[in-house]
């Protein structure tokens, strides 16, 4: 069983990616599991994927990687004894850090060999965060095994290119790619970059 944690800021368009990963997963004949936090008290994000007919296990107001870190290892645990899926794909909260969160899900599970992270930055507010939150930023990317720049439709010329740029001197030993999880380009190729 393989887990995927989607580590990314607020609006980086996790939840577009999970649902497209999902979607390519299913179709592949992969039974997944779909596991999302909300900081709210109402999550949005779990009735939209159980709505879509996806196995979506909903973790409301709290953040999986400290005062929900209980009922993570508890739902992580139920997903495979209940479920028993072939991919396991985490959503945090965009205030989460993903390094933690997968720390949790190996002390969760029994084969721990499986769990990777998914960094994911979008072109729209890429600049701002950096200039903002960009210690931040680093902290979330530091675990990822590799860092999708999502929003590649929105992109104006040369701004992917300034990204890449930043994200590999920052994280030399990172693959980073260019994504929409919108109009699907590139999904072919993060489903082959995932094991």
């Amino acid at each position: 069983m393989y887990v995927y944690i989607l580590g990314g800021f607020l609006g980086s368009g996790k939840t577009t990616l999970l649902m497209k990963l999902a979607s390519m997963y299913t179709k592949r004949g992969l039974k997944t599991a779909l596991l999302v936090n909300e900081s709210g008290e109402i999550g949005v994000d779990g009735a939209t994927l159980k709505a879509e007919g996806y196995d979506a296990i909903e973790l409301p107001d709290g953040c999986i990687c400290c005062s929900l870190s209980g009922t993570l290892q508890s739902a992580l645990k139920n997903i495979k004894n209940d479920i028993d899926p072939d991919i396991i794909i985490v959503e945090p909260t965009g205030l989460a850090l993903p390094h933690k969160v997968k720390e949790l899900v190996r002390v969760s599970m029994i084969d721990d060999d499986g769990t990777y992270i998914i960094g994911i930055c979008d072109v729209q507010r890429f600049n701002d965060l950096i200039k903002k939150k960009e210690q931040f930023f680093h902290m979330q990317m530091s675990g990822a095994d590799f860092v999708l720049i999502n929003k590649a439709d929105l992109a104006k010329p040369g701004q992917i290119e300034e990204m890449e740029k930043y994200i590999q001197e920052q994280f030399p030993d990172k693959k980073v790619m260019a994504v929409s999880a919108k109009d699907g380009t590139n999904m072919d190729a993060v489903y082959e970059m995932m094991k």
